[in-house]
Formats: C-alpha cells, sequence, structure tokens
C-alpha cells in the first residue's frame, strides 16, 4: 500500500479527543485518524450506493407528480416548525 502525507489541522479539542480515543485503543494517533477516515469513506460510500440502488432509473422529473400532489395538501394544524 502507497501512502502520502497531508498536512492536518485540527482544533486543539478536536486533536486532545482523538489522542485520547487512540491512546484508550492502544494506537497512534495517525493510524486512529487513518482508520476514522476509511471509516467515514465506507459509510458515506454505502450509503450512496444505497439511494442510487433505491432510485434505481428514477429521474426528477418522476417526483413532478408527487409534487404536484403534496402541494395540494393542506398540512396538519400541528406541523409548525419550532
Amino acid at each position: 500500500m502507497s501512502k502520502a502525507s497531508y498536512p492536518l489541522k485540527l482544533p486543539a479539542s478536536v486533536k486532545a479527543a482523538a489522542a485520547r480515543l487512540a491512546k484508550e485503543d492502544g494506537v497512534s494517533l495517525n493510524q486512529w485518524i487513518s482508520v476514522a477516515i476509511a471509516q467515514k469513506i465506507g459509510a458515506v460510500e454505502t450509503a450512496a450506493d444505497f439511494l442510487n440502488r433505491r432510485a434505481g432509473s428514477a429521474r426528477p422529473l418522476d417526483m413532478l407528480p408527487f409534487l404536484d400532489r403534496a402541494k395540494r395538501d393542506t398540512p396538519p394544524a400541528d406541523d409548525q416548525l419550532d
């Protein structure tokens, strides 16, 4: 596996929390951050793949009948922004 370096600037509080968690896991801060980034990449790519499969061949224009119907409905009385 090839490696690349990247200068990373973190807020002090985030770095301190990451360092504490890395120490608890018994790994270096660098390794802990690498794993955290890999987990985030996996989660984002998994979500994107799921949504793409769920959407299938749907196109944005396919939503127009649903949107047209929705705008005629009156929201319930208790449906308010807080």
